[in-house]
């Protein structure tokens, strides 16, 4: 070779030498880097970026990611991770308990706005009756009416209430017998029935002995007290559920958990993995340990679905209370043709009982009786038309009744008891084995299906 061209090859030589050392010395700088777990630990909020070393060090004394070699890991970013494992566990199970709490408290919310509703319809429509047939009686009913209705509604709204539906019915027909006799019955007393007169009290005090309404009043009383327990149970019903929901919310993670818990997600970045996923049977695992309390309420929640949807069949089918409600009208209708039919009777009762019944004469004039239809939406049948029977006007008016949607409907189609009822057995029947499948849930969100290395608390391995 020309002594010429040594010179050059030379320079060419070193040139390229000195490249590959600068190369390999970025290599190593970067393979011994914490810039990646840096950027994780600012990512994710977890502490001051501080407290991660800009290099691996080899005399860390960590309690719970221990290896051999350098690690980017430091006594304090070891609390730091325990404390964003369990806030962001905590997150987790909320993020998945949040839609069926939604799903107990927006259907609970629909059930009441639905019985408010039917009480406001229900109480205008017996109203109306006394309106419209018994003019004579509306103004001095009016204030029974409104509070036997006001006890029927805090009766299913306050599962803590001590009101009773038969109590509350009584009440109502013990504060309508002295009405219906001094206005309707025996006219001439009207004057009778002022507060604190001795037979508008002796009338209410002996209602039930005189038994002035027939059957009425005690069929009135057992049918609603049916309806609305299956009601009223199926509030207490939804408490319950919304608590136990609140109480998975803050259910206490144990140390041995959160140790669990930190190796599985955050120790692979004391190596500068901070993208590697647990493996899929390591993560549940973990998270079955972790949520053994939780798991053990399985079998009582199944128990509790299992309930719910049967008051919820109670309440939209077998007591039907829209029907029971809807039937208030003609069961009164029905109560105080009864008392009229039986007047003559009555009134020698009652003289016998509470004395004169009439503050002038004792003479009592015979009064027409007034066949009001048992129910009515519209102009007054004609009197020599046959009424239909009840079950079948309240089959036709039971169409007439709204119900507050859970949510704004893009149609204007109310919903009945019975469409909020299915509606929310279909979605119920999904959360039997919520409990049982949280963990499986939890791991979804951590475990990457398709990667080929997983984390195995230890290691990575292939999965």
């Amino acid at each position: 070779m020309p002594r010429a061209l040594l010179p050059p090859l030379t320079l060419c030589w070193t040139a390229l030498l000195l490249l590959l050392v600068h190369l390999s010395v970025a290599s190593a700088s970067r393979s011994h880097s914490c810039r990646e777990v840096k950027t994780a630990f600012q990512l994710r909020q977890i502490g001051p970026l501080r407290w991660v070393p800009e290099t691996p060090n080899t005399d860390v004394d960590l309690l719970v990611c221990k290896h051999d070699g350098p690690s980017c890991c430091t006594r304090k970013m070891e609390e730091s991770y325990r404390v964003a494992v369990v806030r962001e566990t905590v997150q987790n199970i909320r993020s998945y308990s949040f839609e069926l709490k939604f799903l107990l408290s927006g259907h609970a919310a629909a059930f009441q706005d639905t019985y408010q509703s039917l009480f406001s319809f229900s109480l205008g429509h017996l109203s109306s009756l006394f309106e419209s047939g018994y003019t004579s009686m509306s103004a001095a009913v009016a204030p029974h009416i409104s509070t036997l209705f006001s006890d029927l509604s805090l009766f299913i709204r306050d599962a803590s209430s001590n009101i009773s539906v038969e109590a509350a019915v009584h009440r109502f027909y013990d504060n309508l017998f002295p009405i219906v006799h001094t206005r309707l019955i025996n006219p001439g007393s009207a004057a009778a029935t002022t507060d604190g007169n001795n037979l508008s009290d002796c009338l209410r005090m002996t209602r039930q002995d005189v038994n002035p309404f027939g059957r009425h009043a005690w069929a009135m009383a057992k049918e609603l007290a049916e309806a609305l327990r299956a009601a009223r149970a199926l509030t207490w019903a939804f408490s319950v559920g919304e608590e136990v929901m609140n109480g998975t919310e803050v259910a206490p993670l144990t140390k041995e958990c959160t140790r669990a818990l930190v190796k599985m997600q955050y120790c692979p970045h004391c190596r500068g993995l901070t993208l590697i996923r647990p493996c899929g049977a390591y993560c549940l695992n973990v998270m079955r340990g972790c949520l053994a309390s939780l798991s053990e309420l399985d079998m009582p929640w199944r128990r509790y679905v299992a309930i719910l949807e049967d008051l919820t069949l109670a309440v939209a089918d077998e007591h039907s209370l829209e029907l029971a409600l809807l039937g208030i009208r003609g069961q009164v209708n029905e109560a105080i043709l009864y008392a009229q039919l039986h007047g003559p009777r009555l009134t020698a009762t009652v003289d016998k009982v509470c004395g004169q019944s009439m503050t002038e004469t004792h003479s009592v004039q015979p009064t027409t009786i007034k066949m009001v239809p048992t129910v009515t939406d519209g102009p007054p049948l004609p009197t020599n038309q046959s009424d239909p029977p009840a079950m079948e006007q309240l089959g036709r008016l039971s169409h007439l009744r709204s119900s507050l949607p859970l949510k704004p409907a893009k149609s204007d189609k109310d919903r009945s008891l019975k469409q909020i009822a299915r509606e929310f057995m279909n979605y119920i029947g999904r959360y039997k084995a919520f409990f049982a499948a949280l963990p499986e849930m939890l791991c979804e969100g951590e475990v990457l299906r398709d990667e080929f290395t997983c984390w195995s608390g230890d290691d990575v391995v292939e999965r």
